[in-house]
């Protein structure tokens, strides 16, 4: 399984939420970043949607096979850990668990929102958080299946562990 399965899954969750909730998405994405003023609306409207994203999210993972969910969980692994980085940090500040679950929200918003992060994490959005993207598919697994999956990656999802991010 690639990350484009796993960015599937994402969008697939997120699509039954509306328009509101995609445009919110994508103008928090495409924002004017030289602007100092943040459309507290568009966070609002994504944020309130998180539930609703998390269960649609359940609900895909629940038909998944053991080797899926372990896959899934090792495109989150990878996609954490590579934008477990200072100058993120520097956006979304929080303390190592908060800047896990920071980036646990950037993940959940999608491909085009991560891929602007990871180029500019200007674009990240201070103190919105998603605990549970952080370790979902893990958790599915050990729900479905009675333990967590062994991604095999030697990589950690944690906050600090990424050495090229942290480079001081």
């Amino acid at each position: 399984m690639t990350d484009e399965r796993f960015w599937d899954v994402i969008e697939a969750a997120w699509a039954p939420l509306g328009d509101e909730v995609g445009a919110a998405r994508r103008a928090l994405t495409a924002r004017d970043l030289s602007a100092d003023v943040w459309e507290m609306s568009e966070i609002s409207v994504v944020e309130k949607a998180l539930d609703a994203f998390l269960g649609n999210l359940g609900a895909a993972a629940r038909d998944l096979s053991g080797d899926e969910l372990t896959d899934l969980d090792r495109s989150c692994e990878r996609l954490l850990h590579d934008i477990d980085r200072a100058d993120v940090h520097e956006v979304t500040d929080g303390s190592d668990d908060g800047f896990l679950y920071a980036r646990g929200f950037i993940v959940a918003m999608g491909r085009d929102f991560y891929t602007a992060v990871a180029a500019d994490p200007r674009v990240a959005v201070p103190d919105a958080e998603c605990e549970s993207m952080c370790y979902f598919f893990s958790h599915v697994h050990r729900e479905r299946f009675g333990d967590f999956p062994d991604t095999g990656s030697g990589i950690s999802r944690e906050s600090c562990r990424n050495p090229e991010g942290w480079p001081d």
